[in-house]
Formats: structure tokens, sequence, C-alpha cells
């Protein structure tokens, strides 16, 4: 337990460093709370589990098992007559039920965290906070401001000019050299830190009035006042730039959501459906030929023995020969067929992309569904590889089987990529897309296992057979 949980935590925390580099750009600057960090880390978590559990099964099965060997635990355990199948059978007792863990994890729990992975993600880079920092322009974005900065870098800015338009009766321009901006913690307001600068108010002016000698008379006095600064901090309220929930309903994708039970539902249902628009196909395409006219006829009315050798047509239709017709009717017959056939040929092409919308639908279903057993598999496979290279690697802790465990990862890792790859551009099916790394490892995991288990070493394997070639 303890390899496996310290693995575990490792290999996530990786995955999430690498995830948090990737969208570092979009996170930085937008003033999020503790609790939507917290949020967002715990649904990537669960997302990068088909990522994570395999290397950390391979990895803390080789550790246990390669610390056994090089206390020569496992040697005092063989002698004793205990086979290594047997040695490892509470250890496979206990990945069959973290198998059976991760099914359930793949079936439920990682498509609804991937769901909300997504929209979270979508909300925070749609976060408008960012929209402060565009240099050399004046931007509007916030309610009742209009803000300018020459220089950006990160948080802090140069020559800054905020005209502060929230109070109809009076004008405030602020200006600074330098300073900093932060979103206020769990508020709504953005805090500009300002240093060497000012303010400029002008006040409202007094109203229009008749003097003492009945004239009207406009104001000729506009009171303002300026007052400069050190340093100050300037509050301003936000409208909208704190992040919003979006609908997750608008993330689903298609049979992602599904569990194996629905994506089973859903094959039958998607064969059904296209044999049902196929016979529909064929059916109008009869209707339209006087051919199966003829054979519909005949069907009716009982004439169905001479059906293979005579075309025979309904009441009121007969057969002419082109020979007769006058050259304008030839024409027109001529026009009439072509346009017959570029009805069909729209018709055909209408079908064949139905066809082909309806192959990309049920492969994107198998694929769906033939995950949600390979991952559960491919812990087994990987255990049934790692725990026996400990055995034979003879090596425990964080050095020879970390260097070990990570190769091995790498090539299920590419087996996985091209068998997803060969599926996208249609090269293989969607069975032996997803399952190409298990059915390549599977294999493997026998021999090394084989090996082990006549406590050789892979050189001595190879020179025992080498051996047996040369004597045959």
């Amino acid at each position: 337990m303890g390899p496996f949980v310290a693995t575990l935590l490792v290999s996530l925390f990786i995955l999430l460093m690498q995830f948090f580099w990737k969208y570092i750009d979009d996170l930085m600057g937008k003033g999020l709370g503790l609790s939507v960090i917290l949020e967002l880390i715990l649904y990537i978590s669960a997302g990068l589990i088909p990522l994570a559990l395999p290397l950390t099964v391979l990895l803390s099965s080789i550790m246990t098992t390669g610390n056994l060997a090089e206390n020569n635990e496992l040697t005092a355990l063989k002698s004793s007559g205990l086979s290594l199948s047997t040695i490892l059978r509470p250890l496979f007792i206990f990945i069959v039920v973290i198998s059976g863990v991760t099914f359930y994890f793949s079936n439920y729990v990682i498509p609804n965290a991937d769901l909300k992975a997504k929209a979270l993600i979508y909300d925070i880079q749609n976060t408008k906070f960012e929209l402060m920092f565009r240099p050399g322009t004046f931007i509007k974005d916030i309610q009742g401001y209009t803000i300018k900065v020459q220089e950006v870098d990160g948080n802090t800015f140069k020559n800054l000019t905020i005209y502060d338009e929230t109070k109809p009766n009076m004008v405030r321009i602020v200006k600074a050299q330098s300073g900093a901006v932060f979103h206020e913690p769990g508020g709504s307001h953005l805090l500009f830190q300002l240093k060497q600068g000012h303010i400029h108010e002008e006040m409202p002016s007094s109203p229009a009035m008749y003097t003492n000698d009945g004239k009207w008379k406009q104001p000729d006095h506009f009171p303002s006042r300026k007052y400069t600064f050190e340093s100050s901090t300037f509050k301003v309220q936000l409208s909208g730039f704190d992040i919003s929930r979006t609908d997750e309903s608008l993330f689903i994708q298609p049979y992602e959501m599904m569990n194996v039970f629905q994506l089973s539902r859903s094959v039958d249902s998607s064969y059904i459906k296209q044999d049902t628009l196929n016979l529909r196909f064929a059916q109008g395409h009869k209707s339209q030929t006087p051919y199966f006219l003829a054979q519909d006829f005949l069907r009716q009315n009982d004439f169905l023995e001479n059906i293979n050798d005579t075309i025979f047509f309904p009441s009121g239709m007969h057969a002419i020969p082109l020979d007769s017709l006058t050259e304008s009717q030839l024409s027109i017959a001529k026009t009439d067929a072509a346009a017959n056939i570029k009805v069909r040929k729209a018709n055909l092409e209408n079908q064949i992309s139905s066809i082909a919308v309806h192959r990309l639908e049920l492969k994107q279903i198998q694929t769906e569904f033939h995950k949600k057993f390979a991952l559960s598999y491919s812990v087994l496979i990987l255990f049934l590889i790692g725990a026996p290279l400990g055995a034979i690697v003879r090596k425990g802790g964080f050095g020879m089987p970390v260097v070990v465990a990570v190769l091995l990862f790498l090539v299920y890792y590419v087996l996985t990529i091209v068998g997803e790859n060969m599926l996208k551009a249609d090269a293989i099916s969607p069975v032996l897309g997803v399952w190409l790394s298990s059915i390549i490892l599977t294999p493997i995991a026998f021999l090394v296992f084989f090996i082990a288990s006549r406590d050789l070493s892979f050189r001595d394997w190879v020179a025992t057979n080498l051996k047996l070639k040369r004597k045959s």
C-alpha cells in the first residue's frame, strides 16, 4: 500500500503540473479563489486517473517484488515451497479489486469529472479580468470606467490613466506613473496600488439663473480640485468580471457520458436505425424504377411465372423503341433520362453521406464502450508485467524500478496513442484500436512471468533458448 499510494500521488502531481503548465496563461491574473482552484484540481485529478493508475500499478508492483527479491525474502519464500504465483496471489487479488474500482471510476466518475472540468476551464478562460491589460488602448469593459495603460508586465503597469464616470455630475481623472492591480479576494473590486500620481476632479457647476436685472446667465465658474500622492489605493467596482458558471450540458459530447449498459443499447439502436434507413432508401429507389413498378404490378396480379423471362408493364404502359421516336421526342427523352440520373445520383450521394455518419456514430459508441473495459484490463496486465519483473530485476526503492517502469509505461502509452490514431484514420476497427496496447502487452506479461517463475534472468533465458536451438 505504501508504494501504491506514494506512486499514485507522485504520478498525479506530475500530470497536474503538466496541466497547469499548459493552462498557466489562462489561470494567472484571474483572481481565482482557493475554492475554485481546489475544485479544478479535483476534477482534473479524476480525469488523469486513466494515465496515472497504470503507471502507479506498474511502478508499485516492481518496487514491491523488487524489495522482496533484494532482501532475499522472495528466495526464502520460494525455498519454503511456495511458487511465484502463490506468493503474488494476495497482490493479484488486491489488483483485481483495484481493477474493479477502476471500471466503476471509468464508467461513472471520469465522464462527469471531465465534463465539469471542461465547463470550469471554459468559464475561467472567459473571465474578463485579463481585459484590463491591453497596453496602449482605452478599455471600457468595466461599466463607468475608461482605463488606459502604456506598459504592462503581468499585473504591474506604467503610465496609468483612469476616467471615473460613475457619478454623472462629476468627472474624476486618475493618473499614476506606475503601480499594480489586484483582484480583491472573495470580493467584486479591482484594487489599483498607485505610485506617484494625481487625481483631478471636475465638480458640478452652479446652475444657470436670472440676474437681478432680469437676464438669463450661464455659469462662468467651473470648480475643480486636484490631489497629488506618492502612494494611493484606488478601488474599482467590477461588473460581470467574476467567474460565471456555464451550463454544463453545452459541453456534453455524444456517448461520453453514457455507461456501458447505455452504450450497449445504443449499439443495437444504431444497427436498427441504419438497417431501417437502408430499407427505406431501397424501397424509395425501387418505387421510381419502371422495372420494379412492373414487378409490383405482377405481384399484385399474380403474374409471377414469366417475370424472369419477360418484362411486363402495368396497364397503360408499353415499351417504345428509340428508333421510332422523332428527333424532338428523342431529345426530350434524353433530357428526361439525364434529369432522372442526376436525381438518382444525388439520392445515392445523400445515402452514402448518411451511411458515413452512421458509421462514425457507431465507431464512437464502440470506442467508448471498449474504453470502459480496456483501462481495467491494462491495470491487470501491467501488474502481471511489473510484479515478476521486480523479481527479475531484484532492486527496490525509487532507483532502477523507476527507470524500468517509465520505459515500459512509455511503450504502453505509445501503443495506446498509435491505436487511437489508427482508429481515427479508419485503418483498424474500434475494438482493435482500443485494445491494441493490451493485445501486444499480454504475451509479454506471460513471458515475463514465465521467466520469473523459473528464477531466470533475461540473459539466462536467452542463453538457454540459444543452446536449445543449437542442439536442435
